[in-house]
């Protein structure tokens, strides 16, 4: 563990690229073999965009991924934080608490509040108006969010109290967690069930995608499962039943170009609505 830890310190940005590039490629090939949906579009034009906005996401992150390692530095320097503060544990027990707790609140909290203060689902709206959801949704955050979802990480380092080598091996999980999530794969349902007692696997997070509520505000969980089960946000449905979208911004053609969805935040507030099947689940 400490070997794991003491790589994740001092990751190069070369790796961390390409456990981006290793994912999505996996993720997508697994797609073609073993697809969920059979969407009758055109796999890369459709991730033109998402690739446009993973690359803001990019950006933006390692702009100001300076501040992370200041914040986890001052954290560790001065003992503070959560995990500090709590009695002499193992090596494995503190990595694995560090982690749960930064996907709370760099994570669930983060989207969870995204998805109940209006002017903020606005700007999250950019990943649910994706009518064909695969890996490359897993990235597809406006500009605006991705700073909003970087300052919800940087306030979890800060009050948990993670060293960078933990925020590196968070990250880096997240990454891979989400594109898991997000890929139009078929799993069989056993085994996707079994999965989603601890992690969120590819049908749990799909409900999250459907276009009404309740099952819009449903799921908000990233790496484990835990949070929406303990907070009472977990719901199911059939996949099978499954539409992706939003209701009232239902403008394909516009959902799927860049300049569209660069100026999506500003349309004035429309709530998704709930349809026939929202006593379901």
């Amino acid at each position: 563990m400490e070997t794991l830890i003491q790589y994740f310190e001092t990751i190069p940005s070369s790796h961390r690229s390409l456990i981006l590039v290793l994912g999505i490629t996996f993720f997508w090939l697994l797609e073609g073999a073993v697809p969920l949906f059979r969407f009758r579009y055109k796999k890369w034009r459709h991730a033109v965009p998402n690739f446009f906005f993973t690359f803001t996401t990019i950006v933006i992150n390692f702009a100001l991924a300076f501040l992370l390692l200041k914040t986890s530095d001052w954290v560790a320097a001065n003992e503070f934080g959560l995990i500090n503060w709590l009695p002499a544990m193992p090596l494995w027990s503190y990595i694995l608490l560090g982690v749960l707790l930064l996907d709370f609140f760099g994570a669930y909290l983060a989207h969870y509040v995204e998805h109940n203060v209006k002017p903020l689902w606005m700007i999250h709206l950019v990943h649910h108006t994706d009518h064909e959801v695969d890996t490359t949704t897993a990235n597809r955050h406006h500009p605006l969010e991705s700073l909003i979802r970087f300052s919800f990480t940087l306030f979890g380092v800060f009050l948990v109290g993670t060293p960078i080598g933990i925020v590196m091996l968070y990250q880096s999980l997240s990454l891979i967690a989400t594109q898991f999530s997000h890929a139009n794969i078929r799993l069989p349902r056993q085994v996707d069930r079994m999965i989603s007692y601890i992690l969120v696997s590819p049908d749990m997070h799909k409900v999250h995608h459907h276009y009404v509520l309740p099952y819009t505000d449903s799921n908000y969980g990233n790496i484990f499962s835990i949070w929406d089960r303990l907070f009472g946000t977990y719901m199911e449905l059939d996949r099978e039943a499954i539409v992706y979208g939003v209701d009232t911004f239902p403008d394909k053609k516009e959902n799927g170009s860049i300049m569209g969805l660069l100026k999506q935040p500003f349309h004035k507030y429309r709530k998704p609505t709930g349809g026939k099947d929202s006593s379901q689940g």
